[in-house]
């Protein structure tokens, strides 16, 4: 007999069984002008909009948030649990930017940001940074973050006196957005989502329609 998770309820010894459902995982490359959201009131374009009907329909949602001028790697679910782990500061997952900011940083102000920028709402954590290329009154700064502050790049780079122009997301945890064209979509492979769960602290994915066994966090 065929078992359809989400249609079909299965018991044990009258206890119910819950089945594992397959989930959905994409990733966007966002362009800028795009909200970080399902629905925006003001009629901006959304994420949601960019990417196949048959994933919107899917109840997607984005892992954490990009500002509309950010653009870059975006991560698209409905995997809750792992949503919520990937992006809470405690599970220290890393997001890597490409900031092209105004001036050229010195070593001092590149320390600040490796060793915690203050600001309103606290200290940040230490960060990788590193400076690629100058010219033109500006710079490019490759830097890795393993929190996720509102607009925390941009006030870092504030707090240092050297305001991001452009800002762009490379990759989130073991994820990397290569080659994928703005605006471009395409599912993570198992091996990327086994890589994403591994990174959130969580167990390999069951198979779908297995229970999990006990005790596992689902």
């Amino acid at each position: 007999m065929l078992v359809e998770p989400g249609a079909d309820e299965v018991t044990v010894d009258g206890a119910r069984v819950e089945l594992s459902e397959r989930r959905r995982y994409l990733v966007l490359n966002k362009p800028a002008g795009v909200i970080t959201t399902a629905r925006d009131p003001r009629g901006r374009p959304t994420v949601l909009e960019l990417v196949p009907p048959e994933a919107a329909a899917a109840r997607l949602f984005p892992v954490g948030r990009l500002d509309a001028d950010t653009t870059g790697l975006l991560l698209l679910t409905d995997d809750g649990d792992l949503a919520h782990r990937l992006a809470h500061p405690r599970h220290k997952v890393a997001k890597e930017y490409l900031a092209l900011v105004s001036g050229v940083p010195g070593e001092r102000d590149l320390r600040r940001l490796r060793e915690g920028v203050e600001l309103d709402d606290g200290r940040t954590q230490p960060a990788t940074a590193e400076l690629l290329a100058s010219g033109g009154g500006s710079t490019r700064v490759r830097i890795v973050l393993a929190e996720g502050r509102n607009r925390q790049v941009r006030r870092m780079f504030e707090a240092i006196g050297h305001p991001v122009k452009e800002l762009h997301r490379t990759a989130f945890g073991p994820i990397h957005l290569g080659r994928l064209r703005p605006s471009g979509v395409r599912r993570l492979r198992p091996p990327e989502i086994e890589s994403l769960r591994a990174a959130a602290g969580l167990p390999p994915s069951p198979p779908v329609g297995a229970a999990p066994k006990a005790g596992s966090v689902q």
